[in-house]
């Protein structure tokens, strides 16, 4: 393992290479839509990053072994009692929900999970920026070079498709899919629109009726979900409100609660795996052992997920005195929103921590990814994610960013794909 994460560090901290093909990457892109590049990417500069991530193969192989845990434990009903998941408020759906995100920061100790996501986006922007790239410098030759995941050997559309009939399967069996919309906020001001744009195209090449639409412009009548005059058979759900609370989610919430639509991802996939809480559950030694999960498992998910403690006024003086080496994250919370360093935060926003709902996770500091910008080297951190359906990794990329927390707003950073590296 160590062989292969010298030699990660070391490409990553010496290959400058600009290995995306731009050019490529457009035709791909205007391949699925004409003039997407000059008017849905180029006003979005960050998007895409020139340089590829390097990972040692056997830290992609434990990225994935954890996930592997992490299911197993997550399956176990005193752990679903444990978490309370009838907070959910929704019934266990039969469908698996599409698009976890597994996030990993790399350190010397190998790979930390920080947090789990269950409506990640990016996944069909990284799987056709990951087949847009240029070979790379001689260095990366001195070992074995791989594309990590199912994408190696499946051609995104076909692996993407077959996930969402999968999904409708699961909850019709043999009925047929005709009809998919795409649902977020205000989808036309979503940084990710492009995304989205791209998944309907998709859809609609493979004999799928597909609209993209705010959950505002949804009725709820007939016995099923309509847009308009369009029923709804499947709901690809890009909400962050994760358990549909808000007031304008409310037909969208009551749609799934009378079974009248299939939505993925579900809010109790949410619930289950990516509340903050949940973390510290899974980085509770005793707990773990007092539910029969074997020593190597419990081994594996201590040593591979930075501690996670509940923030409770009770103890503020603790958590005070120790916030130089803990990052505090809302539990129900996504994409570093009124997330804070220790080491950065002030009292007042602390006190404010304290009346809200917060999780305490030891620091993880992320790798680093050198890179040339405007003719200066320079440094950015590395976000490694690793999306997942149903226990498999389809695709591991990276986020390059400089800040506190991880962003698509850097120059020379943004979405970068992820080769495996073995020593030869």
């Amino acid at each position: 393992m160590t062989n292969c994460r010298n030699l990660a560090e070391s490409l990553n901290s010496g290959c400058v290479c600009q290995s995306l093909d731009r050019d490529a990457l457009r035709t791909a892109l205007e391949h699925e839509a004409p003039d997407f590049w000059d008017t849905v990417i180029a006003p979005r500069p960050h998007m895409f990053s020139d340089v590829t991530v390097f990972v040692g193969a056997r830290d992609l192989a434990r990225m994935a072994e954890v996930i592997a845990a992490i299911e197993q434990v997550t399956a176990l009903p005193a752990y679903r009692q444990h978490i309370g998941i009838a907070r959910s408020a929704f019934p266990e759906p039969r469908a698996q929900s599409v698009f976890f995100g597994y996030d990993f920061h790399m350190s010397a100790d190998g790979p930390q999970l920080i947090e789990i996501n269950t409506n990640a986006g990016g996944g069909l922007l990284n799987a056709i920026l990951a087949h847009a790239q240029r070979s790379c410098c001689p260095a990366a030759e001195a070992g074995k070079i791989v594309l990590p995941g199912e994408l190696a050997r499946r051609d995104p559309a076909e692996m993407f498709i077959e996930m969402f009939r999968n999904e409708w399967r699961l909850e019709r069996g043999d009925a047929p899919l005709s009809t998919i919309a795409i649902v977020d906020d205000d989808p036309a001001g979503q940084y990710l629109q492009p995304e989205f744009e791209l998944f309907r195209r998709l859809f609609e090449r493979h004999g799928l009726q597909a609209l993209i639409c705010d959950p505002r412009d949804l009725m709820l009548c007939h016995g099923g979900l309509w847009h308009e005059e369009t029923r709804i058979d499947l709901v690809y759900n890009r909400l962050t409100d994760f358990d549909l609370t808000e007031n304008v989610h409310a037909v969208l919430r009551e749609a799934i609660m009378r079974g009248a639509v299939v939505v993925t991802p579900h809010p109790f996939a949410h619930a289950l795996y990516a509340d903050k809480r949940n973390l510290c559950v899974l980085t509770d030694a005793d707990l773990l052992e007092s539910w029969g999960i074997a020593s190597e498992t419990r081994a594996l998910l201590l040593s591979a997920i930075p501690r996670t403690e509940l923030v409770t006024p009770q103890r503020a003086e603790d958590f005070w005195a120790r916030r130089k080496q803990l990052f505090f994250k809302p539990a129900t919370g996504y994409a570093s929103k009124a997330a804070y360093r220790g080491d950065k935060i002030t009292k007042r926003v602390f006190d404010e921590v304290l009346q809200g709902t917060y999780v305490a996770q030891a620091l993880a500091p992320p790798s680093l990814r050198k890179i040339e910008v405007g003719g200066k080297m320079t440094e950015l951190k590395v976000d490694l994610r690793n999306f997942v359906y149903s226990g498999a990794v389809q695709l591991v990329s990276a986020r390059l960013w400089q800040g506190q927390t991880a962003n698509l707003r850097t120059p020379g950073g943004g979405f970068a794909p992820v080769l495996g590296v073995s020593a030869s």
